[in-house]
C-alpha cells in the first residue's frame, strides 16, 4: 500500500522522539500500533467483502446464462417431439393405408386356392365312387 522505506521510519520515530516526549513514546507507539492493527483488519475485511460480491455476481451471470442454456435446449427438446410424433403419425398414416390396399385386393393364394379346391374335389369324388 505505503511504501515506507528504513530511513522514514527513523524520521518519524524521531519526530515522534521529539514531539511527544521519551515517557510518552512508548504509549503513543502501542497506540498507533493498535490504530495500524485496526486499518488493516478493516482493509481486509473491506477487500474480502468486494470480492465475496464479485464472486457473488459472477455465480449470478453464470446461473442466468445456464438458465438461458436450459431454456433453448428444452425448446430444441420440444421441437424434436412435435417432429418425432408427426412422423410417427405420418408413419402410422402410412400403414393403415398399405394395410387397406392390402385387405381390399384379393390375395393370390386365395384365388389359386379356389381354383384347386373344385379340382382337388373332383379328383376325390372318382375315387369316393370306388
Amino acid at each position: 500500500m505505503f511504501d515506507i522505506g528504513f530511513v522514514e521510519i527513523i524520521v518519524i520515530g524521531v519526530v515522534a522522539l521529539l514531539v511527544v516526549g521519551p515517557e510518552r513514546l512508548p504509549g503513543v507507539a502501542r497506540q498507533a500500533g493498535l490504530w495500524v492493527g485496526k486499518a488493516r483488519r478493516f482493509i481486509n475485511n473491506v477487500r474480502s467483502d468486494i470480492e465475496r460480491e464479485i464472486q457473488s455476481e459472477e455465480l449470478k451471470e453464470l446461473l442466468g446464462k445456464q438458465q438461458s442454456e436450459i431454456s433453448e435446449l428444452k425448446n430444441i427438446l420440444k421441437d424434436t417431439h412435435n417432429e418425432v410424433k408427426a412422423e410417427l403419425e405420418e408413419t402410422d398414416y402410412l400403414v393403415k393405408s398399405i394395410e387397406d390396399q392390402i385387405a381390399s385386393k384379393p390375395q393370390p393364394s386365395e384365388t389359386a386356392g379356389d381354383k384347386a379346391a373344385p379340382a382337388a374335389s373332383a379328383t376325390t369324388s372318382p375315387k369316393n365312387a370306388d
